[in-house]
């Protein structure tokens, strides 16, 4: 499952309003392609619309062997319109999510303080949108295999999903096998001390969220020496073992669902009454049904509203606060048995887009999981971790866990996480939010706790990430780091929204 920023807010609202009608031995030593300074380029820029210069970036496709082939990155910049500092690399989280794309939306993803300020950059990761990008199966074999049952109950339905997981791998193997042992997250901190060195500042400003704040964090242990200011936005807890990080997400989902309904029960068009254990109780019904008999589906583009797709279409609004009447419409069409909406929703969540192509975030976001960590390579092992999920988490638990299953058949398999403190760096901004509900508060309490010099900030809210979703305590802590590298003191707690 996806720990992500997802730009879904201003998509939710459209489809609101239609559906109202209707550690390493060179750290820091600036060595190799370890060290930008040794790799000296120039971007050429180009402009490429609405005031934005685009870019390639070459980049050795394995560090280990700096001379060898190279692949190119893509890379977008907005220039300060101010009195400048320097660069701001932004990284929007997934694993898979485009930076391009999310810096396309830079006067929503930066304040306009630290706009005027910094040249606000945005980079596709290897592996990630139009930077050599992982591709693995045709657009009608992700639709197949994202409505797979990811939470199977017989054996049919575990061979099922086991065949599906096999022929993603084998997929990614035969399209892309040159690049999956390449696209871990060290791989792509390299590249962005490139990047830094590239677009010549001497140490880095950065803003990650999500999966962005595990980049951050890993560059921050390559070369603590060339950090200038990172702000690490809805943290992971990068000393996690990877069926462990799913089962905290699983459980995130629930207390951010659990939110939501205490929420919609106080409205007038909740599709619940009562309680919100009665609450869950009818959307557990209304997975099962859609596990024995899909929901309709009013777009005509074939596809069945499975349970693997109602499960999405419920976690993607739990994203944004702000598309909770959406979600509370939604799960009505849903009781009465329409699927639509949630089926829009999902979309959203998987990148999925109107003509029906994906990009390539559902496969990219797996390639570098699977290869950041070792998974286990047998599926009984996942068939374990998701009962005992489900304990915990109800709900979300076996969908999250069994969702790992391809990374048991990976070609390139991952290695041990190695232990990130970032000794020697200057103060990171770690910022998390209470009820996130993809990568949940305590894995910020535990990144700043790793981190040397990790500097706590607590959001009481709702919603993936903190920054610009609506506290001024939290903008304001940010930008005051940024810009002036103003360190709040470690553990500020921001108020709920009023």
């Amino acid at each position: 499952m996806r720990s992500q920023v997802v730009a879904v807010l201003a998509a939710v609202v459209t489809l609101l309003a239609s559906a109202c009608t209707g550690t390493d031995a060179n750290a820091g030593s600036g060595t190799g392609t370890g060290g930008g300074e040794a790799w000296k380029t120039s971007l050429g820029w180009e402009e490429c619309g609405d005031g934005f210069e685009c870019a390639k970036l070459p980049v050795p496709l394995d560090h280990a062997k700096p001379d060898g082939e190279k692949i190119e990155l893509s890379v977008i910049r907005l220039p300060a319109s101010g009195h400048r500092i320097g660069s701001i690399l932004l990284n929007p989280g997934g694993p898979g999510a485009s930076g391009v794309k999310y810096a396309r939306g830079a006067r929503t993803a930066v304040s306009k303080a630290v706009r005027d300020r910094f040249d606000v950059v945005g980079f596709d990761p290897r592996g990630v949108g139009g930077s050599a990008p992982v591709r693995c199966l045709s657009t009608s074999e992700l639709d197949t295999y994202v409505g797979l049952d990811s939470s199977p109950d017989s054996p049919g339905e575990v061979t099922m999903l086991e065949e599906g997981s096999r022929r993603f791998a084998s997929g990614c193997q035969a399209r892309s096998g040159r690049l999956l042992p390449h696209v871990g997250t060290t791989d792509a901190a390299r590249d962005m001390d490139l990047l830094r060195a590239a677009v010549g500042d001497s140490r880095l400003t950065y803003l990650g969220k999500s999966y962005g704040t595990q980049l951050g964090a890993a560059y921050a242990d390559l070369f603590p020496a060339r950090v200038r200011a990172l702000v690490l936005d809805g943290a992971v807890d990068t000393s996690l073992g990877p069926l462990e990080l799913n089962t905290a997400q699983a459980r995130g989902f629930e207390v951010a669902l659990d939110a939501f309904l205490g929420d919609c029960l106080t409205t007038t068009d909740c599709p619940f009454r009562g309680s919100v254990g009665s609450a869950r109780a009818e959307i557990a019904a209304l997975l099962r049904r859609a596990d024995r008999a899909p929901l309709t589906n009013a777009t005509g583009d074939g596809r069945t509203v499975t349970e693997a797709w109602t499960t999405l279409g419920l976690i993607t609004p739990l994203y944004d606060r702000q598309a909770w009447p959406v979600l509370r419409q939604a799960l009505g069409q849903a009781l009465k048995g329409d699927g639509t909406t949630l089926l829009r929703l999902a979309d959203l969540l998987i990148d999925r887009e109107a003509n029906g192509e994906y990009t390539n975030q559902t496969e990219s976001n797996l390639a570098v999981n699977c290869v950041d960590a070792p998974f286990p390579r047998d599926s009984a092992a996942y068939a374990t971790a998701a009962r005992e999920s489900a304990k915990d988490a109800p709900l979300f638990g076996a969908y999250v866990m069994w969702s790992s299953l391809p990374c048991a058949y990976w070609p390139a398999k991952g290695g041990p996480r190695a232990k990130i403190d970032a000794p020697g760096a200057p103060p990171i901004m770690v910022v998390g939010t209470e009820r996130d509900p993809a990568t949940p508060y305590q894995w910020s309490e535990a990144l700043a706790s790793q981190l040397s010099s990790g500097v706590l900030v607590g959001f009481d809210g709702d919603g993936h990430t903190a920054y610009l979703t609506g506290s001024e305590c939290v903008d304001r802590l940010v930008d005051d780091y940024l810009i002036d590298l103003t360190v709040p003191k470690d553990g500020t707690r921001c108020p709920k929204i009023s």
